[in-house]
């Protein structure tokens, strides 16, 4: 129990590290929660700074899902724990203590989370996601039909009560946090990808 616990507070502090903000810091760029879609993702980065420091925070950002599902393989953990540590580390991002609780929408985290659970999982998830982005280049859409999907994925490979329920509220908390995304797709307003920093 108690390393479970820790598990779960270092996998939520972990996950409050905002790759985009300092990322922006330490390249000189503006703060990500003032330009752009005010949101601190790799996408929000890409058009303020362009490709390089978006490839860098989208590592990061995954990173921060990623290592503590690995750490916790290796600590021999069952589903529950898996559950609580991606849950948190996931949550770590949209709701970071030490940037005020505002984060971004976890779509990078939460794929180093599935990664972290089950490489498979990842993958698939990775490859929906890049083939909307490759025909739509629309990264919000690509994000939340590829989160839709997790949990049928988790279902196919790991097929645990638990860990399904974990990816459901990953789900419902993305789709949450991109509502203002699906208002702009419903417009026909919502931006599209591209590699050139926003003038």
């Amino acid at each position: 129990m108690i390393t479970a616990t820790l598990l779960t507070i270092a996998a939520y502090l972990l996950g409050s590290v905002s790759s985009a903000i300092i990322v922006c810091r330490l390249m000189g760029l503006p703060d990500p929660r003032t330009q752009g879609s005010n949101n601190p993702g790799a996408t929000n980065v890409l058009r303020i700074g362009g490709k390089k420091p978006a490839a860098i925070t989208l590592v990061g950002d995954s990173l921060k899902g990623l290592v503590p599902m690995l750490v916790a393989h290796l600590l021999g953990a069952g589903p529950a724990v898996l559950a609580s540590v991606g849950l948190a580390a996931f949550i770590g991002h949209l709701y970071p203590v030490f940037f005020g609780f505002r984060g971004g929408k976890g779509v990078a985290t939460a794929l180093g989370v599935q990664f972290g659970l089950y490489w498979p999982i990842g993958l698939c998830v990775a490859a929906v996601w890049l083939f909307v982005a490759k025909v739509l280049k629309i990264s919000s859409l690509s994000g939340l039909i590829s989160m839709a999907l997790a949990p049928l994925f988790v279902w196919l490979f790991w097929a645990d009560k638990t860990l399904i329920g974990m990816q459901l509220i990953i789900t419902g908390l993305l789709i949450w946090r991109h509502r203002s995304n699906i208002r702009n797709l419903v417009a026909g307003t919502e931006g599209r990808l591209t590699g050139r920093p926003s003038e």
